[in-house]
């Protein structure tokens, strides 16, 4: 079995998680990433809508479409 190195942010949410391993707290990182990835995707969202790549069709398209096909 290949070995796998761990990159930076793998081994700083490691080291993190050494420190306090209750469960209230890994809901607690959960919701603060989650957060974070929601500001991120709407910030680009928006930015794709503004440039005219995303519209109300672009949506209404995706919104049909059966994305997990697509990853097979």
């Amino acid at each position: 079995m290949e070995a796998t190195t761990l990159n930076p942010t793998q081994m700083h949410l490691l080291k993190l998680f050494s420190f306090n391993n209750s469960e209230e707290f890994a809901s607690e990182v959960q919701m603060v990433l989650t957060r974070y990835f929601m500001k991120q995707l709407d910030e680009e969202a928006d930015r794709l809508w503004d440039a005219g790549i995303l519209n109300q069709a672009t949506l209404d398209a995706i919104r049909k479409t059966d994305l997990h096909a697509q990853l097979n």
